[in-house]
């Protein structure tokens, strides 16, 4: 696999570290607001599937009371394009009057985000933020606020610490740009199917 990368864009050392961080500053920021409410926790809504490796990292960098749920959107097209965004998984807890934080392995286009930030604004949460680890800002069409960045990194094609190409490239440690051939050769054959 690691053969595949043409370059690494972010190390593991550097993911390490910066997830300690974001997991401080989250700590930080919600202390307050779960401590005042009996029995309430931060709620973290993982996006399934890519965030899981960050999500389970990151709560773990957390030092208060973290819930977690997941969901499931569906936002690619054909090849890497972004198409229409749908809900393929919904999540299990009520989140109103939940101080939520959506945890996401990247921002590219933003219309993923929207669509999840307009569906979960109409069920009342206390506060809903985002976490992403990976931010693509030159791929951005539609616009989101992120509170919580990992890394901002530029318009490449990266696989990696639960980033995939065709499910494959998620357990690397790292973030990597995947060499060209071997996406390019499936975007054409998906895009003559």
């Amino acid at each position: 696999m690691q053969n595949d990368i043409a370059e690494i864009l972010v190390t593991e050392e550097q993911i390490q570290a910066r997830v300690a961080e974001l997991g401080r500053q989250i700590s930080n920021d919600y202390r307050d607001k779960v401590a005042g409410e009996a029995g309430q926790s931060l709620l973290l809504v993982g996006l399934l599937r890519g965030a899981i490796v960050f999500l389970s990292d990151l709560m773990r960098a957390i030092d208060i009371p973290v819930q977690l749920d997941f969901i499931g959107i569906s936002s690619y097209g054909l090849g890497t394009e972004s198409g229409a965004v749908r809900l393929v998984m919904d999540l299990e807890t009520d989140i109103a009057g939940r101080h939520v934080v959506i945890v996401e392995d990247i921002v590219d286009t933003g219309k993923t985000l929207s669509y999840l930030l307009g569906n979960l604004k109409a069920r009342n949460p206390a506060s809903l933020q985002i976490c992403a680890l990976l931010d693509k800002p030159d791929r951005r069409t539609v616009p989101i606020e992120i509170k919580y960045v990992g890394f901002e990194i530029p318009d490449k094609f990266v696989v990696g610490y639960g980033l995939d190409f065709a499910e494959g490239y998620r357990n690397l440690p790292f973030v990597g740009v995947l060499k060209e051939h071997l996406y390019k050769v499936v975007l054409m054959r998906e895009a003559i199917l």
